[in-house]
């Protein structure tokens, strides 16, 4: 990478304070700048490395009050952490070096359709009756099912396993060592104290533009579909049982459990290791704080919720710190007694 700063405002479309005539060779944390690198800044809390830095340059919100003088140049664009984003985009599609070919120790099964210049690596193993779209890799060890439809444009890492039956859109990614189209978590219990297994017929459907997680689990649905719908974005290790619905554009961040038949809204924000019992509803827009337990449905769309059972976040806050008075409450009202 050797691109000069007014080029790099060029592409974010921002506008440069200082010198646009410096060449950017690498990329840098703010507080660990170096010369010819470049980073940027939205968090306040890190402002104060915006002074200190030895970055060659930085990119800024253009509504930035300066409180000193600064040694680095500036690009000032309207959101810089969304700019960062779209640079390293860039870089990366620049740089990344495509395979494609199919590797002498895989196997296709007979009926196979295949798109033009896929990839298929080392000991993947692809069923019958299954497509690949066009421009779409593959990866070592990767194992696909009977009857599964991948589209346009995807990345299937090392190790990924994926059921029969599995329909993915386009421009899908799924991290190492995911499992797509597992049997849910169906099993009935006897009259004499044992279980018996619920038999899985349904799939997943997994909609374009979607990002899966290394190790992440999502179980096929017992009759019709589990759904991840589009643009949804799934951190590693997380686990969604049989007959979910993701809505579009829903993040989700590791360690989430969801459980069987629920259905996430749109623009959802789950944090890490939030739990969702089953056959609940959330509302489009609601944030889920980190180790939250939702225990019924969410109706009112936009609510951030936290503890267990949660309730409205602030409330949650004010409650954990009255129970952190508890001792010295206590102590009180011995005093009074």
């Amino acid at each position: 990478m050797k691109f000069t700063v007014d080029q790099i405002a060029t592409i974010l479309q921002g506008t440069v304070t200082g010198d646009g005539s410096l060449f950017i060779t690498g990329f840098d944390k703010i507080e660990e700048g170096k010369p010819g690198s470049i980073s940027f800044l939205s968090n306040p809390k890190y402002e104060s490395y915006l002074y200190e830095t030895n970055a060659t340059a930085v990119i800024v919100s253009k509504d930035l009050a300066l409180k000193q003088a600064v040694k680095t140049t500036l690009i000032c664009v309207d959101d810089p952490y969304v700019a960062f984003t779209i640079l390293l985009q860039k870089y990366q599609e620049m740089t990344a070096e495509r395979e494609t070919g199919i590797q002498s120790q895989s196997a296709i099964a007979a009926g196979v359709k295949l798109g033009k210049s896929i990839f298929v690596g080392q000991f993947a193993f692809i069923n019958s009756n299954s497509s690949i779209g066009d421009n779409t890799s593959i990866h070592d060890r990767v194992s696909i099912g009977k009857n599964v439809h991948i589209g346009e444009n995807c990345i299937i890492y090392p190790g990924v396993v994926i059921y029969n039956d599995t329909i993915i859109g386009n421009h899908v990614v799924i991290h190492s060592n995911a499992v797509i189209g597992s049997d849910g978590f169906g099993h009935a219990p006897q009259a004499d104290g044992s279980f018996k297994a619920i038999p899985q017929l349904g799939n997943v459907v997994i909609e374009d533009n979607v990002s899966i997680g290394a190790n992440t689990t999502i179980d096929r649905a017992t009759m019709g579909s589990t759904f991840i719908r589009t643009g949804v974005k799934i951190d590693n290790l997380v686990q969604i049982a049989h007959n979910v619905e993701i809505g579009a554009h829903t993040a989700i961040a590791s360690q989430v459990g969801i459980s069987g038949s629920s259905k996430i809204g749109e623009y959802c924000l789950i944090a890490g290791q939030a739990g969702i019992a089953g056959h609940l509803v959330i509302a489009p827009k609601t944030i889920i704080m980190g180790r939250a337990g939702i225990t019924k449905s969410v109706k009112l769309p936009g609510q951030t919720l936290g503890g267990y059972p949660a309730m409205n976040n602030a409330e949650y806050l004010k409650r954990s710190a009255l129970i952190r008075r508890l001792p010295e409450l206590f102590d009180q009202i011995k005093n009074i007694k």
